[in-house]
């Protein structure tokens, strides 16, 4: 198979692969089509409950339940902190 990229993408492809975590730009294609597979497998699959979810935040939203955006940063650092915990 042959494919054409475009200069900017052979060169962020090229710059990774020089960086160090790929050994070639082959790594480099498998890992991203392996990854992007992946994520749009968890789509498919998910897709009803990422719905679900806008709809709950849409509805928040619509009610005036909004988070001031200063604190969102801590709230996310603290969702993770417990995420970790619970690991």
């Amino acid at each position: 198979m042959t494919v054409h990229l475009k200069p900017e993408l052979e060169a962020i492809i090229q710059a990774d692969v020089e960086r160090g975590p790929y050994q070639s730009v082959d790594e480099f294609v498998e890992r991203a089509v392996k990854s992007l597979h992946e994520q749009e497998e968890w789509l498919a699959r998910d897709r009803a409950g990422i719905a679900e979810q806008i709809e709950h935040g849409f509805a928040q939203s619509e009610r005036g339940e909004l988070i001031d955006g200063d604190e969102v940063p801590a709230l996310l650092r603290a969702r993770r902190a417990a995420r970790q915990n619970r690991d």
